[in-house]
């Protein structure tokens, strides 16, 4: 939290005449100062946000998407970024306003840090739609790349790629149908997107994301799109249901040419897709169910699957193969837990890092890689994987790194660097095993 002296600071040279509210944040946007002047323009008292909220809250979500991030950025450049803009009073109702962002700092060590930014907010007393900021088609694009989480998808795509690679390495004379692939790559991204979508809503409806004020954006706490006013929670639902039906639509023709046994795979995906976070199953409160669900969806069931699908054929290695992408997958989702963990463990959300503490769940982070990496070289060595399997192996490195900023860093801000290096380390060893699979033959002839 900000020392009041700092807060002070940032605005210590504006005449008290001029200042119509202050508001002090973090570099996450979480709101540590809110003056009484600011209780007054936008309708919050103190102790409803303080701590609790975000200064987004404040502003239009397609503002927040297309604007502010330029206008922190040249906060930072210029010392100050001055505009007028449309924000949000606390009835849902725009207000006009001029407001001065400059960044904040303080000393460790003896050193100055930016500590975040503050607000300073005058009302003006002209039409709000006049201010509001002109809204691109792409950031209009970027709504709906947020209210899916579509940067996220790569969990889907690369088991798919993955079970392709494994079918063309495994099953000599089998013909590869690029109709029936892209049938099951919408099939299996639609199911994500419903995943995705249900999880915001009842997230939401739980209060486990309106209590969640630690969350690291874009890699925890869910998109934010309800509460940016991105989507309605119907919409919400319905894009969800949509979804749905789309991998349904998706589905047909693969059950036309393989049979009903596909729908094993299409039933369990469904399944945690809705009661991930639907009560009253409820997946991801039960202690490892909902990592257990996820590593089994997002790897062996999907690279199987897929095989299944282009195929018509299906062996227990063919689910061995999608382990370690799976393990890698909860790896994601194990890591991206640490930051909501407090507002979890409020909710009732008791997944395993809130159930074995911050601390112990570091081992946990650090078993699913030497896992997934083991069963890589053991299978290889073992004849049962491919050789060109062991390709996905030269992204270790990058595990290790991750766990060593998870271990230093599993409490604070700089989490995000695992955070974003563990996707990293799930498409690269993902994509790179896929590689060795595609061109096997060729790595046997170079290695002789």
């Amino acid at each position: 939290m900000s020392p009041p002296a700092t807060a002070t600071t940032a605005h210590e040279d504006v005449p008290e005449t001029e200042l119509s509210s202050v508001i002090t944040c973090d570099l996450e946007g979480r709101i540590e100062t809110f003056n009484k002047a600011a209780e007054q323009l936008f309708g919050y008292r103190a102790d409803e946000v303080v701590g609790r909220k975000r200064v987004s809250l404040f502003s239009p979500g397609l503002v927040v998407l297309g604007h502010v991030g330029g206008w922190l950025a040249a906060a930072n450049r210029d010392g100050e970024h001055v505009t007028q803009t449309a924000f949000v009073h606390k009835s849902g109702n725009l207000l006009a306003a001029e407001i001065r962002i400059r960044p904040t700092f303080k000393k460790v060590d003896g050193v100055k840090q930016q500590q975040g930014y503050c607000g300073i907010t005058k009302p003006l007393d002209v039409d709000p739609l006049g201010l509001m900021p002109p809204i691109s088609f792409g950031t209009r694009l970027l709504r709906w790349l947020v209210i899916t989480r579509a940067p996220f998808l790569t969990a889907t795509l690369v088991p798919v790629i993955l079970g392709a690679a494994w079918l063309h390495a495994t099953r000599q004379g089998v013909s590869f149908s690029w109709g029936l692939f892209a049938a099951v790559m919408v099939g299996a991204l639609a199911l994500h997107v419903a995943a995705n979508t249900f999880n915001d809503y009842f997230d939401h409806q739980s209060g486990a994301d309106p209590e969640n004020n630690e969350y690291f954006q874009p890699f925890s706490g869910g998109s934010r799109s309800l509460e940016l006013g991105l989507i309605s929670e119907r919409g919400l639902l319905r894009l969800g249901v949509g979804a749905l039906l789309l991998a349904l639509v998706a589905a047909l023709p693969l059950l036309l040419v393989r049979g009903p046994g596909l729908l094993g795979f299409g039933i369990v995906g469904a399944f945690a897709a809705l009661f991930y976070t639907a009560p009253p199953i409820r997946l991801v409160a039960r202690k490892g169910l909902g990592e257990l669900f996820v590593g089994l969806c997002f790897g062996p069931l999907m690279v199987a699957g897929t095989v299944y699908a282009l195929s018509g054929k299906l062996g227990w290695v063919d689910f061995a193969a999608g382990l370690p992408i799976g393990l890698l997958t909860a790896a994601i989702l194990w890591i991206n837990q640490f930051p909501d963990a407090p507002s979890d463990a409020r909710c009732g959300k008791n997944h395993l890092v809130v159930v074995l503490g911050k601390s112990r769940a570091r081992w946990g982070y650090v078993a699913l890689l030497l896992v997934a990496f083991g069963i890589v070289a053991a299978l290889v060595v073992a004849g049962s994987f491919p050789p060109g399997a062991a390709l996905a192996l030269v992204v270790l490195p990058l595990g290790l790194w991750n766990i060593k900023v998870l271990f230093r860093h599993f409490e604070d801000r700089e989490l995000v660097k695992a955070c974003a290096g563990t996707i990293r380390l799930h498409l690269l060893a993902g994509l790179l095993m896929a590689a060795g699979l595609l061109c096997n033959g060729l790595l046997l002839g170079w290695l002789g």
